[in-house]
């Protein structure tokens, strides 16, 4: 069924062409859950069989992601204060805890963005605190679209070397993950002591 899936995905990009990508993109990019490796990655094969182009590929995933991510960061902006407000009790977040959110992403919301959009499963997310806390929308979208153009690149170029051979990009897919983490992990840690040496 994956397999199915992930070739209609194909058939729809080779359809639609770099709207398609845009479109998929900007839906992985929102509140709707979807993978954005079976999107780029047969992008990628396409565009090395000559049948796309990498720069086209980049910049439909890269204005995608950024729409995806400003419809986040709007609803949370216009309305999830008003909801947290009026519901957060139910979910013990208390209107202190707002502020505290507030003070967090106007010292460390780049950092925060940044790092969001290359863990899975959080890189959806980290639009809703960064548009609760009103994060500067010129940082937010440079951070964004930072984080989300190294990502869309690595996939995109795994399509481009790997792309007939799913069991090669299985596993180059969760060796680059976990480096990937790896290494974020070290950037925050660096940061954290950054942060401190110069509140000394």
């Amino acid at each position: 069924m994956i397999k199915e899936i992930a070739q209609t995905i194909v058939d729809l990009i080779f359809d639609w062409g770099y709207l398609g990508i845009f479109l998929l993109m900007a839906i992985e990019s929102s509140f709707i859950p979807f993978p954005s490796e079976i999107v780029l990655i047969p992008a990628g094969y396409l565009a090395s069989k000559g049948d796309m182009s990498i720069s086209m590929i980049m910049a439909s995933a890269l204005g995608g992601s950024l729409v995806g991510a400003f419809i986040n960061y709007y609803l949370a902006l216009t309305l999830g204060r008003k909801i947290l407000k009026r519901y957060g009790r139910y979910f013990f977040i208390k209107e202190s805890a707002l502020d505290k959110m507030d003070g967090f992403f106007a010292k460390h919301g780049h950092i925060s963005t940044f790092i969001g959009r290359l863990i899975p499963g959080i890189r959806q997310l980290i639009s809703i605190p960064a548009g609760l806390a009103r994060m500067n929308l010129i940082v937010f979208s440079t951070y964004t679209a930072l984080g989300a153009g190294i990502w869309a690149l690595i996939l995109t170029m795994l399509g481009y070397f790997i792309g007939e051979n799913q069991e090669l990009i299985d596993t180059y897919l969760k060796q680059i993950t976990i480096s990937v983490v790896v290494v974020l992990l070290l950037l925050g840690s660096w940061y954290a002591y950054y942060q401190k040496q110069k509140a000394k």
